[in-house]
């Protein structure tokens, strides 16, 4: 297994058409349905990451901003954004296609967590990643204050002991001043 891997080496593109029974009273993309589109992408994202079984630990993050009407073709494109001890973030945008004009509509994005597994369900190493395009280094970047926050709020983390998030409230010159020690 490589300690370092590139995010576009998880790259996972589905594409289906939205069929009448995945629909709702408004013939469009049952929500939930969409969900598990999102979790097949993301997992195989963190598999091709770190080349192991991965299991789904949280989704921290899914936003429907566009409805998907039945008949659409919906396109989900999935990539690990950051990569952790154990555990791995995987970013998921998914679009409407419409292949006929040609145009494509962002109209949801999600946030997954994976967690690479052995033989037993126990944790394992993952490689490292490293991001390449602007973006990937935007996700890259925020992740870290994600899991920051996920731990805050779940109690394994001080807020005090926060280092990222903590550089979101401080003003431009604290960041850039050590802290001199007081005699």
């Amino acid at each position: 297994m490589a300690k370092v891997k590139k995010a576009s080496e998880s790259l996972t593109i589905m594409t289906n058409i939205v069929l009448p029974n995945e629909t709702n009273s408004l013939r469009n993309l049952f929500g939930g349905e969409l969900l598990a589109k999102m979790d097949r992408c993301a997992s195989i994202s963190a598999a091709r990451h770190c080349e192991r079984r991965v299991v789904t630990a949280s989704v921290n993050h899914v936003s429907f901003n566009h409805p998907i009407p039945e008949g659409g073709v919906v396109v989900l494109e999935s990539k690990v954004s950051r990569a952790f001890s154990t555990s791995m973030e995987v970013y998921v945008d998914v679009w409407l296609d419409d292949p006929i004009n040609q145009k494509k509509v962002h109209t949801n994005e999600g946030i997954y967590t994976f967690v690479a597994v052995d033989e037993f369900n126990r944790p394992i190493p993952i490689p490292d990643m490293i991001p390449e395009t602007e973006e990937e280094k935007l996700r890259h970047a925020a992740a870290i204050r994600r899991k920051e926050l996920s731990l805050i709020l779940s109690g394994r983390m001080k807020p005090l002991d926060s280092v990222e998030l903590k550089k979101l409230f401080q003003e431009p010159e604290e960041q850039k001043e050590p802290k001199k020690d007081k005699k």
